[in-house]
Formats: structure tokens, sequence, C-alpha cells
């Protein structure tokens, strides 16, 4: 990308990723210097506090975050979930079993070094044979996940409260009451400006942000230079040692308030999607940093003169004549700092939904020019559900501040985990860099951690419990789906039954195309049997669909499509596989029926030539499946394609030739608002060399083609077996059942019209 792109989305990444990072000076000293520490407020105690502020803010955010953990991105994609994706590449640590060979030759799968080196790490083949320890891993991927989205809900919460506490602090005649509600007014409004997308929010917030950032750099640099200069002497990490020997314990206790410096800090890594790792490396390198530690220079320089105004720090070191426009903007300020991790849940929640951890949501793709910007209403309307009950319930910015104190330092220590083992894995370094790595940051983390632990009482229990109640619904939903994989997979048809029946399949084989939808990659699902012995029809093609999330973040429209024959050539059985990444959304642009037509007529030529793609010598097998590139479907003269407008809603029934279907087919078009839609036709070209057998077999694709598609898809029931343990029915059958009639269908998350579908029921006991 050019410069001046990395310019504007450096930009626009004030606005979302940032807001909440640069207004913590609003409350860092008030919260450090609470409880017992409020004795020691001294001239070099409060050195000693801007000490840690500029070592921690040094450390995580500017080394860790911009210079290591930005470099892991996977494809611009991050988050914990990102990192997980590159471990399942890099080793078999993925607990669903739908990998294959082919998913190995995308372009987005390979990812640094070859694949083979690092398959003589001991530790990696350790964590490969023990089922249990992915487990575990997954569960603590989960919990990070759970985390973020914990502070998305806390986020906003004491954004909005600190913001109007302010307001009660200059204007006298307002209750807790109307403070209150004005605090659910603002979060309301808030969570509804999100269906405008990060694109439109970021333009809206980033003026705000940025005159924030000039705000206090400018009051930080004049209270520096006013009060005492002497400050820089902080610099030296000397005056961290001397506030711990004069503090003890209660210095320890204290730096529950010193970790709100860094809050917000995940949201660089968890937004990249939305953003370059060059556009934030920019923002926080050039902007955001040197702002803060300014910020926080000047308001100790204030303090150390002034140490009776350690309650309200920032406001006191306000000069008088610019206080009035400097309070609005951190009121703005601080209503915008939510925004970051708003943005970020939407985008773990969309990783953990492709990696098929999180029930079937909606997801807006909300800009034209970058592809990662989403936006997710169900999430959206739960988030303002909950943090307008922490606000109405807790209405204290102290006790929400340890709860989110724990959840932000969770998540890093979460992530500074998973970032070693990607070290070793994915970057193939030596396991004593990832060591030193892992320790260097586990103790500095470990420290603020078990600081904020402490508080768990005095609110740090919420995100706790958030956490749990997210995870128990993501991790059911993993169990409950990998249960219904392996029943599939255990239960596909016999292909020698098959073949067995004859090309006729020993059934009537009527005019049109079916489409199978199935999660299996390989074989013929049992939802076929259970379909064909129930009603004894099929439709001349068939085509088994499957559409499958890999561990990449996107996939190219050149390599989505992977086409291959399920039988031989009589048969007129195919296997489609549509690839997704967990970055992907699924649009709805009304082509994949043409695009799936056309990539299977390339198949049949592409197979006429070269022989290793047929099924013939290996006929109890699937045979080869092969990649059919968009851009040679196009280029390609296998079909002719015109196109025209036509008036109508259906198309299962466009040509039929019953009289009955076609009188239906008038009254249901009489009674229905007429549309203007593009129909798409194929034509076989003029070819005499083409063989016969080949040509014979695309005249059958097009003429199905022109009887109509219809999409079956299994309507299943998932129970758990008579035999099964408590637990397992527990899960199955009350927490997977409610997960699945409550979130959205799958014909409906897949974007499959109404008029053609055709769902059978099934009950699967797993």
């Amino acid at each position: 990308m050019t410069l001046s792109r990395n310019l504007i989305l450096a930009y626009q990444s004030f606005g979302v990723v940032y807001g909440d990072l640069s207004t913590s000076p609003l409350y860092v000293y008030s919260s450090t210097f609470t409880g017992k520490l409020w004795k020691h407020r001294n001239e070099e105690a409060i050195f000693g506090a801007f000490s840690l502020i500029f070592w921690t803010l040094t450390l995580i955010p500017l080394l860790k975050y911009v210079f290591i953990l930005l470099s892991a991105d996977d494809n611009g994609e991050g988050g914990t979930f990102a990192l997980y994706s590159l471990l399942c590449r890099h080793g078999k640590f993925s607990l669903l079993p739908n990998q294959q060979a082919a998913d190995e030759e995308l372009s987005a799968y390979k990812y640094g070094p070859s694949a083979q080196v690092a398959s003589s790490s001991p530790l990696k083949r350790f964590l490969e044979r023990h089922r249990k320890l992915r487990t575990a891993l997954l569960v603590v991927v989960l919990f990070g996940a759970c985390m973020v989205i914990g502070d998305g809900v806390l986020t906003p919460a004491i954004s909005v409260l600190s913001s109007v506490s302010g307001l009660q602090d200059t204007e006298k005649k307002l209750t807790d009451a109307e403070l209150l509600l004005l605090a659910c007014v603002i979060l309301v409004g808030l969570f509804a400006l999100q269906h405008c997308g990060t694109h439109r929010v970021a333009f809206l917030f980033a003026p705000i942000v940025l005159i924030w950032l000039i705000s206090i750099f400018s009051i930080g640099l004049y209270n520096t230079i006013r009060w005492n200069p002497k400050i820089v002497q902080a610099f030296s990490p000397h005056y961290i040692i001397k506030f711990f020997s004069q503090t003890g314990k209660d210095g320890w206790i204290s730096l529950g308030g010193i970790l709100l410096s860094i809050t917000g800090t995940e949201a660089m890594f968890a937004d990249l999607g939305h953003f370059t790792a060059s556009s934030i490396r920019l923002a926080f390198a050039f902007v955001i940093y040197p702002c803060l530690v300014i910020q926080y220079m000047g308001q100790a320089a204030f303090l150390s003169k002034n140490v009776d105004s350690v309650a309200q720090s920032f406001y006191d070191s306000i000069p008088g004549p610019v206080f009035w426009p400097v309070f609005v903007v951190a009121t703005l300020a601080a209503i915008v700092g939510s925004q970051a991790v708003i943005t970020a849940t939407f985008s773990i929640v969309k990783q953990c939904h492709a990696l098929g951890c999180f029930p079937r949501v909606k997801v807006v793709h909300t800009s034209k020019h970058i592809y990662g910007q989403i936006y997710i209403p169900e999430i959206n309307w739960i988030l303002m559900i909950l943090t307008l009950s922490i606000t109405i319930g807790f209405r204290d910015t102290t006790l929400i501040g340890n709860a989110y104190g724990l959840a932000c330092m969770t998540v890093m220590f979460i992530t500074t985990f998973l970032m070693a083992l990607v070290i070793i894995f994915v970057w193939q370094k030596s396991m004593v860099i990832a060591a030193v790595f892992l320790l260097l940051f586990w103790f500095i983390e470990g420290v603020y951690l078990s600081s904020a632990l402490i508080k768990v009482p005095q609110g740090g229990w919420v995100p706790l419990v958030l956490s749990f109640i997210f995870v128990v619904i993501m991790f059911v939903w993993h169990y409950g789906i990998r249960k219904k994989y392996n029943f599939d997979l255990h239960n596909k048809v016999s292909l020698k039954w098959l073949l067995g029946l004859g090309p006729s399949l020993g059934i009537v084989r009527v005019p049109g195309i079916g489409l199978i939808y199935s999660e299996l990659a390989t074989g013929v699902p049992p939802i076929f049997s259970h379909f064909v012995t129930n009603l004894p029809a099929f439709h001349k093609v068939l085509v088994f669909v499957c559409v499958k999330s890999v561990p990449v973040p996107y996939v190219s429209a050149e390599e989505r499509f992977l086409i291959g024959r399920v039988c031989p050539r009589p048969y007129r059985m195919y296997r489609c596989i549509v690839r997704y990444g967990y970055k992907d959304i699924q649009r709805d642009d009304g082509d994949f029926e043409n695009l799936l037509i056309q990539s299977i007529a390339e198949f049949i030529q592409m197979e006429a030539v070269e022989p290793q793609f047929s099924s013939s010598e290996n006929s109890s097998l699937d045979g080869r499946m092969a990649v059919i590139s968009s851009r040679t479907v196009q280029s390609s003269l296998s079909l002719v394609v015109t196109e025209q407008d036509v008036f109508g809603v259906g198309n299962s029934i466009q040509s039929s030739k019953s009289l009955t279907l076609q009188s239906l087919r008038s009254v249901y078009d009489e009674e229905s608002p007429q549309v203007r839609r593009r129909q798409v036709r194929f034509q076989l070209p003029p070819n005499p060399g083409m063989d016969p057998a080949v040509r014979e077999e695309l005249m059958d694709l097009i003429q199905a083609k022109e009887a109509g598609v219809a999409y079956i898809m299994g309507h299943s029931y998932v129970k758990a077996r008579r035999s099964a343990s408590f637990f397992k029915k527990l899960v199955i059958d009350i927490g997977y059942s409610f997960l699945r009639k409550n979130c959205r269908g799958p014909s409906v998350a897949l974007n499959i019209p109404h008029i053609s579908l055709i769902e059978v029921g099934m009950i699967y006991y797993v």
C-alpha cells in the first residue's frame, strides 16, 4: 500500500483504535493513589508512579504490540483467533477434522518457512498427540476471546460514566438519577451508530480524538515547564525501585491503577483487519505514544507541587482559560473511547464464528474499500443490554475500573502465551527465544494481573462471569458441531452401494440440478440416503456442495471452488467445495449457480484433457478434486453465456414442460409483485473436435440448469444417545439444541433462495 493510503488509515485509526487508550489520563493517577497509597502522596511517590507508567507504555504497547505482535498478523488479520489459526495451519491443533491436503495449496495458507522443517519439533508432536492439550489450547483461546467481548461491555460503561461524572463536578444541579439517565441515553446512541460502519464512524470520531491528543500534549508540555521540569529525571527506572521500597505492599496493590494506562492496547492488534500494520505503527509511534508520555509527565509535574489535587488531577492541571474547551473535548473523547473495543468485539466474534466456535450470526460488510470492516447487529444489541446493566448496576467508575483492568490484563497474558507458540511453530525460531519472550512479558504482566486479581470482590468478578458465560456458549457450540460432523463422517453412504445401483441409482432421475448441502468434504452424506429412502426420486444432475471455512483470513475468488466427480461419468454426480476464510463475507450476489455450472463445465473439459482427474482407474473412491479459477471460467469457450432481463420472482420452474407446473407458475406470478432480474442462459459452442461423451455430458448439464435448480439441506435434530453420560446429554440436548433454535438458520446464512429450498428432517444420535 502507498504511504498516502497508510496515512489516511492511520488518521482513521485515531477514532477506532486509540479512543480508549488516549483517554486513560482522565483517571490513571486518581485510580492509582486511592486506598492505602493515599498516605504516600509525596514527590518521590509521584515520580515513581510516572516512571512506572512510562516504562509500562514503552514495554507493553510499544515493544510487545507495535514491534512484535503486529508482525505476527495472519495476512493482515489480528486478534487472538488470528494467532490460533496460524497455529492450526502449522500443526494439527484443530479439533474439527475437515482439513484437506488441497487447503494447504491455497496461496494465503503459506506463511513463513516450509512446514516440513517444523515437523521435527518434539513439542509440536507432543501437542498433536494429546487431544486434551489441544482442547485446553482451544479453551484458552476462547477465554481470551471472551475477555475481549467483556472489554466491549465494560469500556462503554466506564468511558461514558467518567465523562458524566465530570459533568457532576462542574454542575451541581443534576442528581445522580439524572446523570445515570443521561449516561444510558448516550450509550444507546453510541450503539445505534454502529450500523453506519467503521469507515463512517472513524471519520466522524477521528477529528475528536486528534483534537484531544493535541490538547493533552499541549497541557502536558505546559505543566512540565511551569511546575517541575525535574520530572524528566523520572524516565530512569531507578525511581520505580524507590517507589516500591517506599510504598511496599501498598504500591503493589496500586498497580491496578497503573495498568489502566494501557487499557485499550489490545485493540491495536484485534482491529488490525480494519486497517494495516503500517498505519497502526505510524499512528502509535509518532502521535499516540509521545502525546501520552508528555501528558502523564505534565500531570506528574503538577501533582509533585500540588499533592492534594490527586483526586481530580487531570481537570485541576488544566489552565483556567482553556478549562471548558478541554472539558468538552475530554467528554467527547471519553465517549469515543468505547468505539475501539466494540469494533474489536465484532472482529473477534466473526473469527470465532468462521472457525466453528460461535453460533451463526448476521455479518454485514460496511465498506467497499476496506475488506475487514464489519457490523454484527445481534452482538451489537447484546453488548448494549449488558453495558446498560453494568452501568445501572454499579454506578461507580472505581468498581467498573477494577473489572476493566482485570479483563484487559487477562487478554494480554493469553496473547503473550499464544505469541510464544507462534514464535516456535510459525516463525520457527528456537525455544530459547520464545522462552525469553514469554518469561519477560509474563513477569511484567503477571505482576499487574496479580494486583488486579486482588480486586475480584470489588467488581473484578464481572469479566470473569461474562467470560465464563461466553466460553460455555462457544465451547457447547463447537462441541455440538464436532459431534455432528463426526456422525456424518462415520455414517457416509457407501460408494460401492451407489455403484452397485447403476447410473440411475435405482430411482427416478427427474430433470434439473439438485444441490445437496453437507458439511462433509469427502464422501456422500447420510442425508442423501435418508431422502432417497423416503422419496425415491432425484435430479438428473447431483452436486454435493460443502461450504467450508479454512484457517486463513481470506480465499481469493480464483481459489474458492474445488470441483470433483463423485462417481463415474454416467452417474452425473459432482462435488463442489466452496472455501471461505474467517475474514471472508459470504455475499448474496446471485451468481453462485452460474459460477457453479461454469466451473463444473470447465472441470468436465479439463478431465477429458487431463486423465489424472478421472476416477475410472479407481471407481470405488471419489475422483480427484481440481481448483477451478473464475478467470479460467470467464476466458474459457466451453459455454456461451447470454443474459437477458426477465420479470418474475421464481426460477425453479422457469421452463418446465409440465402444464400443471406452468399453471401454478402463472397463478404465483399474478399474486406476487413483479421484479426485474437477470437471467443467464448457457449454450454449447460448435466444436467438431469435442469428444462426443464430453458434449453429451455438457448438454445434460445445460438442460438440467434450464429445468431448474433445487437446494436440498438437512433439517437436523441433534440428540445424545441414551447410553451417553449426563454431562453429554446436558450439553447436546439442552445447550446445543437451544443455541441451534435461536441462531440464524443455515439456509439464511448461506443465502439460499427460499423458493428453491427442500429441507430433509433427520435426527443425529451422537
